[in-house]
C-alpha cells in the first residue's frame, strides 16, 4: 500500500518531534524524555494513567526498535521509521495502546471525556503547536462543555498512523496543511 501525501506529512512531523534530542535518530532516551514531559502535563491523572502512559511510550521505543532499525545500530532513521510505521501489521499493536494510553492519560475524572485543557498540555508536551491542536480538538467536534470522547481521540491518533488516510482530523497537527 502506498501511503498518501497527507500520511507521509504526519509521520515526517511525528518523527521530528520523537526526536527528543534532535540528532535526527530515534533512540529509547528520546522515548523516555518524551514519557517525562508528556506524564507531567497531567498532574491530576490518576498514577495507574501516568505509569500506563509510561510503559506504552516504552512499548513504543522498543517496537521501534526492534522493528524498525534494520541496520542494527541501535537507532531508527526517518527512513526506517517511514517504512514500518506506516505498515499496519507490523505497527497496529504498538499504535494502539498508545492512543488508548494517551487518551486516558487526558481523562483524568474518569468520565470518558477530555476537556480542552488537558487535550492542548499533553498535545504541547509532545511538541505540536498550538494552534494545530486548537484546530484538531474542533475537528473532533467538542460537546458543549468542551470535552471529547476519550475514544474520539484515541480512534483519531489511530488513523493518523494510517498509511491510506486523507482528510482526517489528525492532518490539522501538520503545519500547513
Amino acid at each position: 500500500m502506498v501511503p498518501t501525501t497527507e500520511a507521509t506529512n504526519r509521520i515526517e512531523l511525528v518523527f521530528s518531534l520523537f526526536d527528543a534530542d534532535g540528532n535526527g535518530y530515534l533512540e529509547l532516551p528520546d522515548f523516555e524524555l518524551m514519557s517525562t514531559r508528556v506524564v507531567a502535563a497531567v498532574p491530576g491523572a490518576p498514577e495507574a494513567a501516568k505509569e500506563r502512559l509510561a510503559a506504552a511510550f516504552r512499548r513504543y521505543g522498543d517496537t521501534l526498535l526492534t522493528e524498525l532499525d534494520a541496520n542494527g545500530d541501535g537507532r531508527v532513521s526517518p527512513e526506517e521509521f517511514t517504512s514500518v510505521v506506516l505498515n499496519p501489521q507490523r505497527f497496529d499493536a504498538a499504535v494502539d495502546e498508545f492512543a488508548e494510553a494517551l487518551a486516558a492519560m487526558g481523562d483524568p475524572d474518569g468520565d470518558g471525556f477530555v476537556a480542552r485543557a488537558e487535550f492542548i498540555a499533553l498535545m504541547i508536551a509532545i511538541g505540536f503547536a498550538r494552534p494545530n491542536i486548537e484546530a484538531l480538538f474542533d475537528a473532533f467536534g467538542p460537546d458543549g462543555q468542551d470535552r471529547v470522547r476519550v475514544s474520539t481521540w484515541a480512534d483519531g491518533i489511530r488513523d493518523y498512523y494510517r498509511p491510506e488516510k486523507s482528510g482526517i482530523a489528525g492532518d490539522h497537527l501538520v503545519p500547513g496543511a
